[in-house]
């Protein structure tokens, strides 16, 4: 079932909600004929106070409903209908102030990710060059491992 209700199922919906009302009402009134004074005089201001909060409920309800429209394409939803006086002044320029954060944030993580890959290729590279190795070692699978575990044995060593 879809969980997005289109105007005309929420009319339909709330058309069924008013009729089966109406029908609990007239049950009520019907039987109420047979009730003493008093017990029916409650009754009717009770029902009063009942309608009283529900176009109350309905009223706020509309209140707070959202500026916004849904419209649907497929099976994706898109959003609409925001103006641009919904942010204002302040919320535009915060907004603006986060994306172009975000922006350097990732630039600089794509820096100094780089610089470490460069720092890293350049001690594979010292490390050969500077390093007396046998010529098996080049063609070991393990070469690299070697590489990076040899300065700091030779380190620790010495």
């Amino acid at each position: 079932m879809n969980s997005l209700q289109t105007p005309h199922n929420r009319a339909h919906a709330e058309i069924l909600q008013n009729r089966f009302g109406l029908r609990v009402a007239a049950r009520l009134s019907a039987g109420s004929a047979e009730l003493p004074h008093d017990i029916s005089e409650r009754l009717r201001a009770t029902r009063e106070q009942a309608i009283a909060r529900r176009k109350q409920a309905v009223a706020v309800t509309r209140l707070r409903t959202a500026p916004a429209s849904a419209a649907r394409y497929g099976n994706t939803v898109a959003l609409g209908g925001f103006s641009d006086d919904v942010l204002g002044l302040w919320g535009r320029l915060a907004s603006t102030v986060l994306v172009i954060a975000m922006a350097v944030g990732l630039v600089t993580i794509n820096i100094v990710q780089e610089d470490d890959r460069a720092s890293e290729v350049a001690e594979v590279d010292t490390a050969l060059l500077t390093d007396d190795l046998p010529p098996a070692a080049y063609s070991d699978p393990g070469f690299l491992q070697f590489l990076k575990t040899a300065p700091a044995q030779r380190t620790s060593s010495q």
